[in-house]
């Protein structure tokens, strides 16, 4: 598909000729040398501005509200755990209040606790907590670190996905303002986490797209040549294997972006001439997407629980003693019961570890304690039910409140109406150009919006909410910025309707802006009247 704005060279510096980029340095006022240099260097200046825009916005006042937002209350603790001993121990009910007390206190204890997601999230959160301490800034610096650096590597990918800085940019830029994954990379919470490490590996992968098939292009015999070492593919590997030590969602990624790789691979060679391309992928690339993908993960999930295997009092650590060599009487992937094997070949660490694994199982899938806030996945898109993480009534004269009314503070993990709306408009297009035009970037981003939104229709009966879809969003505004691409006008249109393009992309994404601000009160736990709070909640669902 053409954009009306290319300006990405495959090969070259700067600028492409004829890009709109380009008609900007031609004109006397970008002349000035460091506009010049920005605008030369646009494919990294302009990322890096927008990400530093995320950055403020997500930086400002991190350590507020003073206070465990809703399930900060685990992990932060656990990822303070992890750092002292290795692994999760045992808190008392009361220590929300000491750990936020003056003087501080840290009542941890050696007691296992068990815990129903893997270390490695956690792991990342408890980076922050050595720097600042058992702090709110402590726990939420990383996550916020994180979110503000995918921001950056969103620009990057929708860079290269559509060859245009100014859409990946504009990708980049609708990140920044979407109130979900402002939200989310603010809390210490593990979702903006896992959000990060899916996206490098859907931006790996691009990568290992163009060079695997610049190879295929340079090759004698497209079906017959062996693809050689793809050290980016491995990287995806790396970062999704990351993905699944931090939560067991990114298993699903890991499923849907190897058929993905490979679907690619499929469709370079039969480009580029291979006499029959599909055997040829089978039989060359396969099995190498396999061991780079799925091995990697594997041997990285594995890695995630050294803390746990190094100590000798983590939860369920010493199963395995005194059961005379036995395997775990159940699987977690079949949930079906198995008859004692003689395993006495198997460490008992690997056959406690095991055994640990069948209980989360058990625990993920088998959830259904009622919660105020959950939700469906069908109401997601449209935000039917967004998440109160935290409220505060404030009654007047109180904490900087005015109002005779009295005021509220919240923080509401709600995406930006405006853009979640556009989306839904966006995916239906997408789905278009990929269905009828096969468009390769349209099945791209639909690929990661069926692995991270579609699995969770399969948990009806499950206590699943909203905030989950923080991996989404960057898929999602990738079907914006590819909408919005399209709103601008196709290359060699007439300037008039480039034009009425400009006007009407501009009008979305200015109205997009608008509603994040409108909402930003909400997202902040800023103190506003009771008026103003009623105001912004659209639907009953909302409150």
């Amino acid at each position: 598909m053409a954009y009306a704005v290319t300006d990405r060279p495959d090969t070259a510096g700067g600028p492409a000729p004829g890009s709109a980029l380009a008609a900007l340095r031609a004109r006397a006022p970008f002349g000035w040398p460091p506009v010049a240099w920005a605008l030369r260097h646009a494919g990294w200046t302009g990322p890096v501005a927008v990400a530093l825009f995320a950055g403020l916005l997500r930086f400002w006042d991190l350590g507020h509200p003073n206070a465990f937002v809703f399930d900060e209350t685990y992990y932060p603790k656990d990822a303070w755990s992890l750092l002292q001993q290795g692994y999760e121990g045992v808190w008392p009910e009361n220590a929300n209040g000491q750990i936020l007390g003056v003087p501080q206190q840290i009542p941890l204890t050696s007691a296992p606790e068990f815990i129903a997601h893997p270390p490695l999230g956690k792991w990342v959160i408890s980076l922050g907590e050595w720097v600042f301490g058992l702090h709110p800034l402590g726990w939420r610096v990383m996550v916020a670190l994180l979110g503000t650096v995918t921001v950056l590597m969103l620009c990057r990918i929708g860079r290269r996905l559509f060859s245009s800085t100014l859409l990946g940019c504009l990708a980049g830029l609708l990140m920044a303002v979407d109130g979900l994954q402002f939200v989310m990379s603010r809390v210490g919470l593990l979702d903006g986490v896992l959000m990060f490490f899916v996206l490098g590996a859907f931006g790996s992968l691009l990568v290992d797209r163009d060079q695997a098939r610049a190879r295929l292009a340079a090759a004698a015999d497209p079906g017959a040549v062996r693809l050689g070492p793809r050290p980016w593919r491995l990287t995806a590997g790396l970062l999704l294997g990351a993905a699944c030590s931090v939560k067991w969602n990114g298993a699903q990624v890991l499923a849907v972006f190897g058929l993905l790789t490979v679907v690619w691979d499929w469709g370079g060679r039969r480009r580029y001439g291979a006499r029959r391309p599909l055997r040829s992928m089978l039989r060359r690339d396969a099995l190498p997407a396999f061991g780079s993908l799925v091995g990697v993960a594997a041997l990285v999930y594995l890695l995630s629980w050294t803390g746990w295997f190094a100590s000798s009092g983590g939860y369920d650590r010493r199963w395995a003693e005194g059961r005379a060599g036995l395997s775990p009487p159940r699987t977690p992937v079949l949930d079906l019961p198995l008859p004692q094997l003689p395993m006495s070949w198997v460490p008992e660490s690997l056959r406690s570890w095991w055994h640990y694994q069948a209980q989360m199982y058990d625990f993920n899938t088998g959830l259904s304690t009622p919660h105020t806030y959950q939700s469906n996945p069908w109401s997601w898109l449209v935000q039917g039910r967004p998440v109160s993480m935290y409220w505060q009534q404030v009654p007047a004269g109180q904490q900087g409140c005015h109002s005779s009314g009295g005021c509220a503070s919240q923080i509401l993990a709600l995406g930006t109406p405006l853009l979640w709306w556009t989306a839904c408009a966006a995916l239906v297009y997408l789905l278009w150009r990929w269905a009828l035009r096969r468009d390769w970037r349209s099945g791209a981003v639909l690929a990661g919006v069926a692995a991270t939104y579609l699995p969770w229709f399969q948990y009806q009966h499950r206590t699943i909410f909203s905030f989950y879809m923080v991996v989404l969003v960057p898929f999602l505004c990738l079907a914006v910025a590819q909408l919005l691409g399209a709103v601008l006008g196709p290359p060699g249109c007439s300037a008039r309707r480039r034009q009425y393009g400009a006007l009407a992309a501009g009008a979305v994404v200015l109205s997009i802006m608008a509603c994040f601000l409108f909402f930003y009160p909400l997202y902040t736990a800023e103190v506003i009247p009771m008026t103003d709070w009623q105001a912004r909640m659209w639907f009953t669902s909302w409150i």
